[in-house]
Order: structure tokens, then C-alpha cells, then sequence
């Protein structure tokens, strides 16, 4: 698949609430994997349609890490969390393309949200040994893609890609217009 990134102003509607009327509760996605205390990685969080009721979940003992290649994205994030008193809770980072400049997590990482965005890496295979590199032992990895962009054969090459740096399946949920996956890290 070619390696496009989502413009940064698109990430006003992402951020809307109008995605809660079509399906993509974050609370209802989220609740089963995440607890307060618990360290979350984020890539690709645009403008914190998922990452503000992260920091919620996570409560003030836990911490999100949202880390994201366009530094609009990341200073609008910034803002609608000072706006919810939220900072605290929050790191937001701009990262490269080519790498996420998280190895100060190894093996830190309880939860991972790769929501709509592995498709837009430039090498799956690269993402998800980061990811795997910065979660600890039976760390989970919810990978959800969009299903009316990213084909069958995709998704199916991103699992193989999450296998070989050191995930397994555990379930296949239901995710609102995505083909989605729990990793657990082994």
C-alpha cells in the first residue's frame, strides 16, 4: 500500500464528535484494555479524538504518550488538553517518519492504540518492533484500520508484520468501520 499520511487539516473532522454518532465511541473501544495507572502509547492520535479520554481512563497515576509526525496535529492536541486540564496526563511528541523517538519507553508500555494509522507508516515491520521494543511483557496492542481504505491482504501483511516482532492475536473485536485486532505481546 503507498505510504500517504492524513493531511493535518483533515484532523479537525477525526477530532469531531460526530465520529461518536457513527460508531467509534472511544470510551466503548477502550474501557476493556485500559485502567487507570496504566502507561498507553499512541501513534498517530491527529488531534486527540482518542487521546483525551485516554488520559481520563488512565487517570493522574497514568500517563498517554502521543506521538505523531506533523507538529500541527501535536499543538492542537496540546491545546484541547490544557482547555480539559489534561496536560499533566498527556506527553505529546513530534516524531520522524522514519523513526517514533521512543526509546526512552522500552519496555514501559502496558497498552498500545494503533488506530487508523499503521497504514500510513512508511514500514509496518519497523512500527511494530518499536512498539513491541517499548511494551513490557503481555503488553496489548489494539490495531484497527480503516476497512473501506485498508484491504483484507493489508491488515492480513500488518498481522504477519505485529507476529514477526513478537505479537499474537488474542481476539478479533468489533470496531465500527475498521478490521481490527488485540495484540498481546509474548
Amino acid at each position: 500500500m503507498p505510504h500517504r499520511i492524513c493531511p493535518w487539516w483533515l484532523g479537525y473532522f477525526l477530532a469531531s464528535p460526530v465520529r461518536r454518532w457513527l460508531g467509534q465511541d472511544p470510551l466503548a473501544i477502550l474501557r476493556p484494555y485500559v485502567r487507570e495507572g496504566m502507561t498507553v502509547l499512541e501513534p498517530g492520535p491527529g488531534m486527540g479524538f482518542f487521546t483525551l479520554p485516554l488520559a481520563r481512563m488512565v487517570g493522574q497515576s497514568g500517563k498517554v504518550i502521543a506521538v505523531d509526525v506533523q507538529p500541527k496535529m501535536i499543538s492542537s492536541l496540546k491545546r484541547r488538553a490544557d482547555k480539559q486540564n489534561l496536560q499533566d496526563r498527556i506527553d505529546a511528541r513530534v516524531c520522524s517518519a522514519e523513526n517514533m523517538g521512543i526509546s526512552d519507553l522500552d519496555g514501559k508500555i502496558d497498552f498500545t492504540l494503533a488506530f487508523a494509522m499503521v497504514h500510513e507508516f512508511p514500514d509496518a515491520a519497523k512500527f511494530f518492533s518499536e512498539v513491541a521494543r517499548a511494551s513490557k511483557l503481555g503488553a496489548q496492542l489494539l490495531l484497527a484500520e480503516p476497512s473501506g481504505h485498508v484491504k483484507d491482504h493489508d491488515f492480513a501483511a500488518e498481522l504477519t508484520s505485529a507476529a514477526v516482532a513478537g505479537f499474537s492475536v488474542r481476539e478479533r473485536p468489533k470496531v465500527p468501520r475498521s478490521q481490527a485486532a488485540l495484540l498481546v505481546k509474548n
